[in-house]
């Protein structure tokens, strides 16, 4: 078992939903009662020892990678042979995949990819996905552990926050100050930092859960986002295993014109041919 204290959000969230874990870092998992069926929690979390000093935060390597894949995977495995398959939960609290030339050299693109690869397979098969945004959901790191989910939820709290990459490295790109960059964000949608005034507008984000403490929920707290987990599951068992959902809610119709045009445009030619 892992005894030590929890060092991360994503950490604390999946002992508070499941339990003491038997894996250790930088990727936990548990099997635990969710409602009336079990679940998988999964979480990438800090690995302060690690061997690539890349990826000694809570960040998405090559390790965690192929583990995040393992650890889908196995359940998918398990239940190959039920009908009902249990619900898979990422907890996700990664600030960015891990950038090193180790990581380059050695394929941090195959691992990463091989953790979306899971999540959909495992979407694709049957298993409810519900991503829970407890911290920052960073670029690369996001897409590998939590895009891929049938449903997302997110704790509306200081901290949490979906992008690219993260603000001071995006205004040095954009060649801004912090304070342009978060002006930029209150008129063009996508450059947002916050959840509520950029990524839950995109039709990307199914319930921002309030009135929560991030790093020190309360047992009511923690009870109220099981709740919603269960209902996300349950909403995902009665909905298509696809992700078109995206593009069809009134927000995504107001803020993704364009994309849901580009892809209309795309399918006609793809037919055509």
């Amino acid at each position: 078992m892992n005894d030590t204290m929890p060092s991360s959000r994503g950490e604390r969230w999946l002992h508070a939903l499941a339990g003491e874990t038997a894996t250790n870092a930088p990727v936990q998992y548990a099997d635990a009662s969710l409602g009336d069926e079990p679940a998988r929690f999964i979480a990438v979390v800090p690995a302060p020892e690690h061997r690539f000093p890349r990826a000694r935060e809570n960040v998405v390597g090559l390790e965690q990678g192929w583990r995040v894949a393992q650890a889908v995977r196995d359940a998918m495995n398990a239940d190959a042979h039920t009908a009902r398959k249990r619900p898979i939960v990422a907890i996700v609290d990664v600030k960015s995949q891990a950038y090193g030339y180790r990581e380059e050299m050695l394929g941090i693109h195959l691992a990463c990819a091989a953790a979306v690869d899971a999540y959909a397979q495992a979407r694709l098969a049957g298993h409810p996905i519900v991503a829970l945004i407890v911290g920052p959901a960073m670029s690369g790191a996001f897409l590998a552990h939590g895009y891929q989910a049938d449903r997302i939820l997110a704790l509306d709290a200081p901290g949490t926050m979906v992008h690219a990459m993260g603000k001071e490295a995006a205004a040095r790109v954009t060649r801004r100050c912090v304070e342009a960059l978060d002006a930029l964000g209150d008129t063009i949608t996508p450059m947002s930092y916050s959840l509520t005034g950029g990524f839950a507008k995109l039709g990307l984000l199914d319930r921002l859960i309030e009135d929560v403490d991030a790093d020190a929920p309360t047992d009511a707290q923690v009870g109220r986002v099981r709740a919603a987990i269960v209902e996300a599951v349950a909403s995902a068992r009665a909905g298509s295993r696809a992700l078109d959902r995206r593009l069809e809610s009134d927000t995504a119709r107001a803020t993704r014109a364009a994309s849901i045009d580009v892809r209309q445009r795309m399918a006609l030619q793809w037919d055509a041919v």
